[in-house]
């Protein structure tokens, strides 16, 4: 690879590989070349040794003929015969450099299209190595963002916890020894369900991305899926003034799921629903036949997303709005992948003002 102003900023590992890398290629050029002058030479050496040998055999014939001739012919008839052997060694002479030009022009076009496939051959390779850098730096940058996103999460967890310690012991409203033990258990439950929410999230991704995503699937009814994950978000919902209803085509059949794990895609859905929606606004959950599949929705009245974020809202550590901090991004890039580990689909629907739909099939 040719050096470009990038070498600059690249690090110490990268131009040790970048110079390991020529330096081959530049070994690889002279053992080519050394090859080929092998390869040349023995090659002259046997045309050589061919055309002594026919050389020795034609010398070998003419003293014979000369031998003979010297009884049998006069002076005259010698004379045309050297003639003639003369115009023959000039026409041999020519047929060999002729041959010889032959076998140089020959190796010169070798030599060109080999010089030619080579080129093109490390383009291939340069162009492979840059994109697998890219892809690498993508993953560093990634697991930085990621280290910094979960340090975050982490610290502001903990935070809270000892804010909330702190605020308990010390307000003197509360007298009872009781009341604050209450008070303080109440509160470090519900952070301590967010941390450990966060670190499901990311064993998740790591099951996900070493292939080894366990479920456990069944032949169930889709129903009461729907009605436990009203019941875990009704008072959330109540407090946010946000109206919550479930929807259940009659003669529903069966579907094929692990129910906690496609409880964690509704979950998921729900959650990011109650978000963006702002008071007084409604979420539906709908369950209904989609030709030999169950399809869910769930619908928002909320705020909705842009088209071009959309398939973006899917991939790891996105986040809906620049700087949002609420959760790691993880979440429908999860419930996604978990969603394709049942051979079915996630999708949304979605317009700015108009609420968003996220669909899923079984």
């Amino acid at each position: 690879m040719n050096p470009t102003s990038d070498d600059k900023t690249a690090s110490p590992e990268r131009l040790e590989t970048d110079t390991s890398l020529r330096a081959e290629r530049d070994k690889t050029d002279k053992e080519l070349v050394r090859r080929n002058a092998v390869r040349d030479g023995d090659a002259d050496q046997v045309i050589q040794l061919a055309r002594d040998r026919a050389d020795e055999l034609l010398e070998l014939a003419r003293d014979r003929a000369d031998g003979t001739s010297s009884r049998l012919t006069q002076p005259l008839v010698e004379d045309r015969l050297a003639s003639a052997r003369a115009r023959a060694d000039a026409t041999l002479t020519d047929e060999r450099a002729a041959a010889d030009e032959k076998l140089a022009a020959e190796r010169l076009d070798h030599e060109r299209a080999l010089n030619i496939l080579l080129r093109m051959e490390r383009a291939t390779t340069d162009d492979r190595l840059l994109a697998e850098r890219n892809g690498s730096d993508r993953a560093v940058a990634s697991r930085d963002d990621f280290m910094a996103m979960v340090s975050h999460d982490v610290r502001g967890i903990l935070g809270a916890m000892a804010l909330s310690a702190e605020l308990i012991l010390g307000n003197p409203a509360v007298t009872s020894a009781e009341q604050r033990a209450h008070l303080e258990a109440q509160r470090i439950r519900a952070l301590t369900a967010r941390m450990n929410r966060l670190v499901g999230d990311l064993l998740d991704v790591v099951s996900l991305e070493s292939g080894r995503l366990n479920l456990h699937s069944t032949r169930q009814d889709v129903k009461p899926l729907l009605s436990e994950t009203m019941e875990m978000f009704q008072h959330l919902a109540a407090a946010r003034n946000v109206h919550m209803t479930a929807e259940v085509a009659d003669g529903l059949s069966l579907a094929t799921f692990d129910h906690d794990r496609i409880l964690q895609v509704l979950t998921n859905l729900v959650g990011n629903a109650l978000k963006f929606t702002p008071r007084g606004g409604t979420i539906t959950l709908v369950a209904a036949p989609c030709s030999d599949r169950i399809q869910i929705t769930v619908r928002d009245s909320g705020c909705g997303i842009a088209p071009n974020q959309i398939e973006s809202m899917f991939e790891r550590f996105s986040q809906a709005t620049q700087g949002d901090r609420r959760g790691l991004g993880l979440g429908l890039f999860i419930a996604r992948n978990i969603v394709q580990a049942h051979g079915g689909a996630l999708w949304a629907e979605s317009e700015p003002g108009k609420g968003s739909s996220f669909h899923f099939t079984l």
